[in-house]
């Protein structure tokens, strides 16, 4: 199984079509998981009804057995961790944006947190034109 952290711009579209690749390289199935704290009344990562209608749509027409979940209330990082730890988990594939030093330090960074926590391979993605 591959497991996609996914959000709604386009390094979360990034990684939907890098994870999609990879599952179908490797016959596998997916998980796509987009996941909120829901700390503010609108996270703007978090997929609303069209996005998720959207995202259903691209997988199923790829012919890939998948599962889309939208846990809220949860650490992001820690969710796609927990994904993770399940035996059929091989891939974990992430978008990633530049920040600057002081937003690294002050907001502190999932996909670095996934990339040195995750026990298995990360693939780190980001949009063609940025």
């Amino acid at each position: 199984m591959i497991v996609i952290g996914y959000t709604a711009d386009a390094f979360g579209h990034a990684a939907l079509e890098h994870g999609i690749a990879e599952a179908e390289l490797r016959g596998t199935d997916l998980l796509v998981v987009n996941a909120t704290s829901g700390e503010s009344y609108v996270d703007a990562r978090f997929a609303d009804e069209t996005e998720v209608h959207d995202v259903e749509a691209r997988l199923a027409e790829c012919g890939i057995a998948f599962e889309l979940i939208q846990p809220v209330g949860v650490d992001p990082a820690e969710e796609l961790l927990a994904a993770m730890d399940r035996p059929e988990a091989q891939l974990l594939v992430v978008g990633i944006r530049h920040r600057n030093p002081v937003g690294k330090l002050l907001l502190g960074s999932v996909a670095q947190k996934l990339i040195l926590e995750c026990p298995k391979p990360v693939l780190a993605v980001k949009p063609a034109d940025t």
